[in-house]
């Protein structure tokens, strides 16, 4: 054995110090690149997330507020808002603000949303990325009106629609104190692309609602004179409608001086539910007044009619006639599958016109439907209602039902037209389905 080597020490003994310190300095390195590739994912995860934050809803309002928030949930901001562009492109004609303290909105209260001067003024006419680190010290600023917030650094980032500049996302005051940065800018940027292609969607989305639903009210009738009687309609489309909707109504006084209505639902949302829906509509109209049968028999002629020239998609109804009698009114009804009329008294009673149900148009025409009759007094009020009115997935339907009458007979002896708008402003249902609500009131006199 050689004497000249020494024994082996404990690790770390007998290091030369600068021989730790080069090997101290790529360890350092190392571990800085993996804290940035750290948040890099994190910040990458986080616009992922944003991404799906702001693409799940198709109402414009809400999806511009997330785009807000979003964006200042990714850059750690404070304050931050949207503004959108009038046609003439240069002004802001809506803003949407976020982070605000309920003490700085009051001490804002008064003063009018900014249009686009100063800062502001100078992202739309340059709609390149902005950075501000003392906004005061811009060539472009104006100032801050009284009361807002002190802001001192900016994030400006526009958003493209259809290669069409459709507003400006604004962040301001990063948490941490310090100055937005390259990879804020770049990150929020990517928001903003995304954040185009959410508001495309919510806009297109608007329009499909907006024309679905002026399409059909273009379908339903305007109530004709109901003379000695008196009726309201209203017709709400779904929170989320798919297309045009199948529900329906009519109403009419026959030349036996009974007054008829009429509501039903044909199943599906879209252009073959509507059209069967026309048709159904038109048909019963004629049918009305060529029989004087029970409401029964005419829903069994209506059935057969309209199997017979179109493919009928299964639609309930309930039909009603309102007849004179000696001692006030007689309510004659027949239903196909539908909700049974709910029937207001002038002393403020509400009640449902229960009897056996029929089976739904478009099952089989063959099936006997069953008439029920029940006397009204004068000023007696006749509710007919479409299912999306009452129907909600957390509850039974029977629920929903004693929650609309308690409604009703709260507001029994207001206008018709009041009461229908009160009972679609306020009902029971979580809003999936259209709704319409028809309802005729007989005359205060005997007949």
């Amino acid at each position: 054995m050689n004497s000249d080597v020494e024994p082996a020490g404990p690790p770390g003994e007998g290091e030369r110090p600068e021989l730790r310190l080069e090997l101290g300095e790529p360890l350092e390195g190392v571990a800085v690149q993996l804290r940035a590739l750290a948040r890099a994912k994190n910040r990458l995860q986080g616009l992922l997330s944003a991404v799906l934050a702001i693409g799940g809803d198709l109402d414009l309002p809400v999806v511009l507020h997330r785009i807000v928030i979003t964006a200042m949930d990714l850059a750690g901001a404070h304050y931050g808002a949207l503004g959108v562009l009038a046609p003439s492109g240069d002004r802001l004609e809506r803003f949407v603000t976020a982070g605000l303290t309920e003490e700085e909105r009051a001490a804002l209260s008064g003063i009018d949303f900014p249009h686009g001067r100063g800062v502001l003024g100078h992202l739309i006419r340059h709609p390149e990325p902005l950075r501000v680190d003392d906004i005061p010290s811009h060539p472009a600023s104006v100032g801050f009106p009284p009361g807002h917030p002190p802001m001192r650094t900016l994030l400006g980032v526009a958003i493209t629609v259809r290669g069409e500049i459709y507003g400006d996302l604004y962040l301001s005051e990063r948490i941490d104190g310090r100055p937005f940065d390259e990879d804020d800018e770049e990150i929020v940027r990517a928001l903003a692309g995304a954040a185009g292609i959410a508001i495309e969607n919510a806009r297109l989305f608007g329009y499909m609602r907006d024309s679905a639903e002026q399409f059909q009210r273009l379908l339903l009738p305007t109530l004709p004179d109901l003379v000695p009687f008196s009726g309201a309609a209203v017709y709400r489309t779904a929170a989320e409608p798919a297309g045009v909707g199948g529900d329906w109504y009519d109403a009419a006084v026959l030349p036996d001086r009974a007054c008829v209505a009429v509501i039903g639902d044909v199943v599906g949302h879209d252009l073959h539910a509507a059209a069967a829906m026309a048709q159904a509509r038109n048909m019963l109209r004629a049918l009305l007044f060529d029989r004087r049968t029970p409401p029964s028999s005419v829903l069994t002629q209506l059935d057969h009619t309209v199997g017979a020239i179109t493919d009928l998609p299964v639609t309930t109804a309930c039909l009603a006639r309102i007849e004179p009698a000696d001692d006030g009114w007689t309510l004659h009804w027949s239903t196909a599958g539908h909700p049974p009329p709910l029937v207001l008294t002038p002393d403020g009673r509400a009640w449902y016109a229960q009897g056996e149900p029929g089976i739904p148009l478009g099952v089989d025409p063959d099936l006997h439907r069953p008439d029920h009759t029940h006397h009204l007094p004068a000023g007696s009020t006749v509710v007919l209602f479409t299912d999306g009115l009452v129907e909600h997935p957390a509850r039974a339907i029977d629920e929903g039902l004693d929650t609309l009458a308690a409604l009703a007979a709260a507001h029994a002896t207001r206008p018709l037209d009041d009461l229908v708008h009160i009972l679609a402003d306020h009902h029971p249902s979580d809003g999936h389905d259209d709704m319409a609500i028809l309802a005729i009131r007989t005359p205060t006199d005997q007949p």
